[in-house]
């Protein structure tokens, strides 16, 4: 299977690069991980919301241009439905089963996603009704994906 995580943004705070990267270390046995960063956009000091809609608007231009056709594309967004562990395990089980073997899973930046990118999803997923930062989000993407493919294969991971 083929994970690709489109994010806008670098990761700035060295103790959150090496999450990222102990997990993308362990999900290497069971999927090929791919991580593409897109430019955040400058926002200027109180936007208005034109402003907000048109920074969104570049940087879904981005997201989208970086998304492979046909990939299974799912971001994720507060307004999306939730899942446990093993619901989301399930579901990944689901779509390879289904012969989709190519998944890409879309982090927006600090002020969320524009909606041309929300409209293009296949699904929306939340990890919470709690705010997280985009950063945060990326480390709990990587950790989840890890948790589901260990569930899928009834090997244990957290007791």
């Amino acid at each position: 299977m083929r994970i690709t995580i489109v994010v806008v943004g670098k990761i700035k705070e060295p103790y959150l690069a090496a999450g990222i990267g102990e997990y993308a270390k362990r999900l290497a046995p069971f999927c090929r991980l791919a991580t593409i960063e897109v430019a955040e956009e400058k926002m200027p000091d109180n936007p208005s919301l034109a402003e907000k809609a048109a920074v969104l608007a570049k940087e879904g231009e981005r997201i989208l241009r970086a998304v492979r056709p046909g990939s299974h594309l799912t971001v994720l967004d507060l307004a999306g439905g939730q899942l446990s562990s093993e619901d989301f395990a399930a579901r990944l089980a689901a779509l390879a089963l289904a012969g989709a073997s190519d998944l890409t899973f879309v982090i927006g930046g600090a002020f969320g996603l524009a909606p041309a990118v929300a409209a293009a999803a296949r699904e929306r997923l939340s990890f919470s009704k709690m705010t997280f930062t985009h950063q945060m989000i990326r480390l709990l993407l990587l950790e989840q994906l890890y948790r589901a493919f260990k569930i899928s294969r009834g090997e244990p991971y957290h007791w």
